[in-house]
This record gives C-alpha cells, structure tokens and sequence, in this order.
C-alpha cells in the first residue's frame, strides 16, 4: 500500500489525503484552493482500500491520518503542519518549487 500512495502522491504537485466527512480536511482543501492550487484529493472513504491506506499513513507518521498532503511527492504532513507552514511564510514558496501556483 506504501507504494500506491507513493505513486499518488507523485502523479500532481499536491495531493490531498482526505475523508470527505473530516472538517480539518475540508479546511485544508479549501486553503488549497484559496491560494489557488488545484490539488488532487483521494477520498479514502471512498475508496475501496480506504483502510488500508489509512494504516498506511498512520506508519508514515501522519497522526491523525487525514488529512495527509503532499507536495512535490513528499510529505508535508497533516493539518498542524500545512498550517504552520502558512503563517510562517514557507508554504507558498515549497508550492512554488513544485509548480503548483499558476501565478
């Protein structure tokens, strides 16, 4: 399962694990989207193997497990992390490097 999120994570700039009923993940799709990055996001309540992908992030460290975002094929980390990363100034600079601001 390692290698299929591995795979998704490196097929867009950033990727989005998420539920489709968390509110965290909602909030991190909609800052996402508000700096105008077109994220993949993969619903692992919606997909079939939705469990084991979600053990899956939880051994790579993702704690909770979603949401889980990637940029540039590695992980950033959860919500903690992504919004750290925005009031310190550092997200929109790692988004850039990984071609996803169309600006």
């Amino acid at each position: 399962m390692a290698e299929r999120i591995s795979r998704l994570a490196s097929q867009k700039p950033v990727v989005i694990f998420s539920k489709s009923s968390c509110c965290m993940c909602y909030t991190i799709k909609s800052l996402f989207s508000d700096l105008g990055v077109n994220a993949y996001v993969h619903e692992i309540d919606e997909d079939p193997k939705g469990r084991e992908i979600e053990r899956a992030l939880l051994k790579k460290g993702c704690s909770p497990s979603v949401p889980a975002v990637y940029i540039g094929g590695a992980l950033i980390g959860g919500a903690n992390e992504v919004m750290a990363r925005q009031l310190n100034g550092s997200l929109r600079p790692l988004l850039g490097q990984a071609g996803a601001l169309w600006l």
